[in-house]
């Protein structure tokens, strides 16, 4: 039986929940995730791996660690769950209603969401928006 996901972490939730980055989530949030990830994993797509390595080889962010060694010791941490990439999130992708906006990145993750029943954890303004129109459980990190 596959496990229940409740929260789909975006991207940068992940990125800031690892490196402990203070100030960046609202204490209330990290609580809040802390909290759930003892009882049910957090989320954490396939798709945010490939945007932490983007992001690396552009220079916009440090790991301190090649890449593959941050992912690595991330995804290792108790209370993570990797959601890979499945041909319907991939098909949902690109049927969003409402004529979402083109990220790629931010498509799948609002794809997997949806298709998963989980409320995704972001700061980005566009999706919280998608999610008060309906189209997708939202928690403002």
């Amino acid at each position: 039986m596959a496990e229940t996901l409740r929260y789909l972490l975006d991207t940068h939730v992940w990125f800031w929940l690892v490196r402990g980055r203070e100030g960046r989530l609202a204490a209330r949030t990290a609580a809040k995730l802390e909290q759930t990830a003892l009882g049910a994993p957090l989320g954490v797509s396939v798709i945010s791996i490939w945007e932490i390595a983007l992001l690396a080889s552009k220079g916009r962010i440090g790991l301190g660690m090649p890449v593959h060694e941050w992912v690595v010791s991330a995804l290792h941490r108790p209370g993570f769950l990797l959601v890979d990439l499945e041909p319907a999130t991939a098909i949902e992708s690109c049927n969003l209603p409402a004529g979402f906006h083109a990220d790629p990145a931010d498509r799948f993750l609002v794809a997997t969401a949806r298709l998963k029943n989980a409320v995704i954890v972001t700061r980005d303004k566009r999706i919280l928006e998608y999610g008060k129109r309906g189209h997708v459980k939202v928690m403002a990190a």
